[in-house]
């Protein structure tokens, strides 16, 4: 390990303790006096990853920087991201912020008859499923409608259509899906294979927990090859696939990205409503907005708790639409996902001081997004005012050398982690057994590493996730490291 990259340590003395929340926290500082802790030197040196790494630790009283590395160096905060997307969206919508999806008839119903169209309109719900869809089509029915002479649409515009979060993840990545107004099961359709004597049956499915509607938009072919494990090819209304053969055993699944996000949901839709008796034309998607009667309105959980799941799970579609979302609340609906992630970037450098926040997207998928751990451990010192973001974020576990989770670590952290190949990312606040309160974020990132593995369309590229644990295990040791150091 690099010398100049290991850290000087910082005593709080009285110059510091007079300074304000650090808006562009000192790169390195002085040794502090601190309890018997792990030096910091070797918690580096033992971690051997390679490439840059940054931390900053506040105390959450004064805002002082007790610990830093590298706390101005833009980084891709991958993950970690979402937190800020959180605040941006609780600020510009409000916690109680419910999505809605919506059964709208362009004509009247008579006699069961609905004259003119039945639209399927999204309003950007991340978290719409198949078992909503399905008590949707229950309230359909209830509703009396039991034929449209006109056309089923489906409409998305709400947000703007995103073919991909990002543009460098393998094609069957299933957290690289596309993003519109109008989405379902995070974009993702199941797809299921079973060896029927030398060959195979496939099925490609919107499954849930209570319903498996097949769809006709996602088709695959099991081809003759060794490589590339998948293939893709987006027609002007049909999802294409193709999947190695030699890569099938006798049975097996998984969930892959969609991205002709309205027809998934309009063929789901049109299955279930078959069975209450309904029959629909194929979808058709539609541009226009549409206006008519609302029959049939489902809505989200509250924001607040969309967001816990987002955080928790950490679903990119979720934090791209509620980003976008919370953009188009402040300042009209967004050109792009880029341009929302834009304005979100100006958000963040008003309300909290970043200045280095450089973002593509509201997920941390996209790496070339850039922020420096000081301006993130700054945001979450700032955001604790309120307790909001704390109380959303997921308790944080602490694992022993085989991997299992230590019931009792003695801190307690909550925080939000954020992965990409060869980028490892944390933040969020730690409580020393003392109950001195501190505010930390933490990033690696090997970025010559990252460029050699990115297209190469491989799920889990060589290297990779040894290097995830190597640095999900440096932060382990910097989080007792400051609570030993502060308590």
């Amino acid at each position: 390990m690099n010398r100049r990259r290991v850290l000087n340590l910082l005593l709080c003395g009285s110059a510091l303790a007079a300074m304000p929340a650090c808006a562009s926290a000192p790169e390195r500082s002085l040794r502090p006096q601190l309890k018997p802790a792990q030096p910091v030197e070797g918690i580096v040196s033992r971690a051997g990853l390679g490439g840059d790494l940054s931390f900053a630790v506040l105390d959450m009283r004064s805002g002082n920087l007790l610990e830093g590395q590298g706390a101005n160096t833009p980084l891709p905060p991958a993950s970690v991201a979402k937190a800020i997307t959180a605040l941006y969206a609780l600020e510009a919508l409000g916690a109680g912020y419910q999505f809605r999806t919506r059964l709208v008839a362009t004509g009247p119903v008579s006699d069961g008859v609905l004259r003119g169209d039945l639209v399927l309109a999204g309003g950007g719900d991340p978290t719409l499923e198949t078992d909503m869809l399905a008590g949707m089509a229950v309230d359909l029915a209830r509703a009396g409608v039991r034929q449209v002479t006109g056309r089923f649409l489906v409409w998305g515009g709400a947000l703007p259509f995103t073919e991909e979060i990002a543009d460098d993840q393998s094609v069957q990545a299933g957290y690289n899906p596309s993003v519109s107004g109008l989405n379902l099961n995070f974009n993702r359709v199941h797809f299921e294979w079973r060896r029927a004597g030398n060959d195979y049956t496939v099925t490609m499915d919107g499954r849930s927990n209570r319903h498996r509607p097949a769809v006709n938009m996602a088709r695959m072919q099991v081809a003759n090859r060794a490589a590339p494990l998948y293939g893709y090819r987006r027609t002007a209304t049909y999802d294409d696939w193709s999947v190695a053969r030699s890569a099938l055993g006798n049975t097996g699944s998984r969930w892959l990205p969609v991205r002709h996000p309205e027809l998934y949901a309009g063929d789901v839709f049109r299955v279930l409503a078959a069975g209450q008796g309904i029959t629909l034309p194929a979808p058709e998607v539609t541009r226009s907005a549409p206006s008519g009667q609302d029959l049939v309105t489902h809505r989200s959980q509250a924001l607040q708790d969309v967001l816990r799941d987002l955080l928790r799970f950490s679903t990119n579609i979720s934090a791209e639409a509620v980003g976008m979302t919370a953009t188009a609340a402040r300042s009209g609906r967004p050109s792009s996902l880029a341009a929302s992630g834009a304005a979100m970037s100006d958000w963040a450098r008003t309300r909290y001081g970043m200045s280095t926040a450089r973002l593509v997207d509201h997920s941390g998928l996209g790496a070339n997004s850039r922020v420096s751990v000081g301006d993130l451990a700054n945001m979450f010192r700032a955001a604790a005012s309120d307790g909001t973001l704390r109380a959303i974020l997921r308790e944080h576990p602490f694992r022993d050398s085989n991997g299992n989770i230590i019931a009792n670590p003695g801190l307690d952290v909550r925080a939000k982690t954020g992965t990409l190949y060869f980028v490892s990312a944390l933040g969020g606040y730690v409580s020393a057994p003392g109950g001195r309160d501190l505010a930390f974020a933490i990033c690696s990132a090997d970025l010559a590493r990252r460029a050699r593995v990115v297209g190469q369309d491989l799920d889990r590229p060589d290297g990779t996730a040894a290097w995830a644990r190597q640095a999900r295990g440096l932060q382990q040791d910097l989080l007792r490291r400051w609570a030993q150091a502060y308590s």
